[in-house]
């Protein structure tokens, strides 16, 4: 599955914002949000506004700066989400292109290109969307592509030499060559997947035809909503076969 490039990037993080806006609109702000428990509806249209401005800073000022707390976003009355929403996305876009997405940067991983913070802010917005989705009874949408970049993105930070440092919970996903398959179902036909191979150095991953001990199936925006833990294994829109408790623990262990 062919690398996004920037434009795309773009263009999918003005796509997935929209479509959060419009999965946000006309509920009560108070709404608990049931795939994000500890976070009112207001609080996730807060943090994914947030988050887009955040990462524009840091690639503005060229330095870390400090994390933000999603309570403390203001996002403005309901009836001003959409706006606000798509001007943090805007403000991210124009400063990867000021700053050059293929220039390093400071990231949570070491150095990256800029356009690591638009891939990021895309894959995060897209998993949000889903959760403003569900909460709201509105429709979720991606398409194949982004949803495929947001389970490859996944799959090389926790593969990162730099994951278990920032979270050290995932030496337990080490293992002795235990291999978990990815096979998604796409509508345009056949489709290669993803195995990831744990070993006692660490997690790694190939792109390829699946195989593995455990393999999960099912198109593959379902694939990225169970790889991030919003979709449970026992859902009809997705298969699981062999070891299932493998993939379990690997799902319990495996967020960064």
């Amino acid at each position: 599955m062919a690398t996004l490039d920037t434009a795309r990037l773009a263009e999918g993080l003005r796509e997935q914002t929209a479509g959060f806006a419009r999965a946000a609109a006309g509920v009560d702000p108070d709404t608990q949000v049931p795939t994000c428990p500890e976070w009112p509806l207001r609080t996730l249209v807060g943090h994914i506004g947030q988050a887009h401005r955040y990462a524009t800073e840091v690639l503005r000022k060229g330095e870390p700066q400090p994390v933000p707390d999603p309570w403390q976003a203001a996002p403005g009355a309901p009836d001003k989400w959409a706006e606000w929403l798509r001007d943090g996305a805007d403000e991210l876009i124009g400063a990867v292109q000021e700053v050059g997405a293929d220039t390093e940067v400071w990231t949570f991983l070491g150095p990256r290109p800029a356009a690591f913070w638009l891939r990021r802010m895309l894959n995060d917005t897209a998993v949000h969307h889903y959760d403003a989705a569900v909460t709201t009874g509105g429709g979720f949408e991606i398409a194949d592509d982004l949803a495929a970049n947001v389970i490859v993105e996944g799959l090389e930070m926790l593969a990162s030499p730099g994951a278990e440092a920032l979270k050290p919970e995932l030496v337990q996903l080490r293992g002795n060559g235990e291999r978990l398959g990815l096979r998604p179902h796409r509508a345009d036909g056949p489709a290669d997947g993803w195995v990831i191979v744990r070993t006692p150095e660490g997690m790694r991953w190939e792109e390829g035809p699946v195989e593995g001990d455990v393999v999960l199936s099912g198109a593959v925006a379902y694939v990225m909503l169970v790889c991030n833990r919003r979709l449970a294994l026992d859902n009809d829109r997705v298969t699981v076969t062999g070891d299932r408790a493998l993939l379990e623990h690997w799902l319990a262990h495996m967020a960064i």
